[in-house]
């Protein structure tokens, strides 16, 4: 077991999230626990109560790194798109792959519950980054709208996205043939912004 002096608290930060992801590799977080984390690292589970707050804090700053991790694919991405259309379904896709490449990370963002604590300042400020990504390529795509149906637009989209990428992840479409979870991106984004560019 580690001696408290052996590492600095950042050091000790930096290793319990690092094993998080190695862990989420190959299994699911319910299968994580504080006490098989702190073992992992030569540490007892106190010393990661004390440096992250509790269990529930320290999983939110993993997903933390896992949003950042995303969101820093989208933007390289969005460097090559040429318009706004292309641009809506860069995030889709990034939001797609990134789910098949990491499905264990992508689901915890996802299932991880506060149990009643508030959720830091420092994580909503992640997902309104996000979603404000969102918003503004839509309305660039079509100025005339107002910020709430913009705002209505970008939670439709990303919802449906959400679906498709959780669908697939379970093998959930009961297809008797492979469903390609891209060409459903693109029929779904093609469909929905010929509306939102009429109306």
């Amino acid at each position: 077991m580690a001696r408290r002096n052996d590492h600095s608290h950042q050091e000790i930060r930096d290793m319990a999230l690092d094993n998080v992801k190695i862990f989420l590799d190959d299994h699911t977080h319910h299968e994580l626990s504080l006490r098989k984390l702190a073992k992992s690292i030569g540490y007892v589970p106190s010393t990661l109560v004390n440096i992250f707050g509790s269990y529930n804090l320290l999983l939110l700053r993993a997903i933390a790194q896992t949003l950042d991790e995303l969101m820093q694919q989208v933007h390289l991405e969005l460097e090559k798109s040429s318009t706004p259309e292309d641009s809506l379904q860069t995030i889709a896709y990034c939001y797609y792959d990134f789910a098949q490449q990491h499905p264990n990370r992508w689901q915890l963002v996802f299932q991880h519950n506060m149990n009643g604590e508030e959720l830091p300042d420092w994580q909503e400020n992640r997902i309104n980054q996000m979603m404000s990504v969102l918003e503004d390529i839509l309305k660039a795509i079509n100025p005339s709208k107002e910020n709430a149906e913009i705002m209505q637009s970008s939670r439709v989209i990303w919802a449906s996205v959400h679906g498709i990428t959780l669908l697939s992840l379970d093998d959930l479409f009961f297809s008797s043939s492979p469903i390609n979870g891209h060409q459903l991106i693109t029929n779904l984004l093609s469909n929905y912004i010929n509306q939102w560019k009429q109306s």
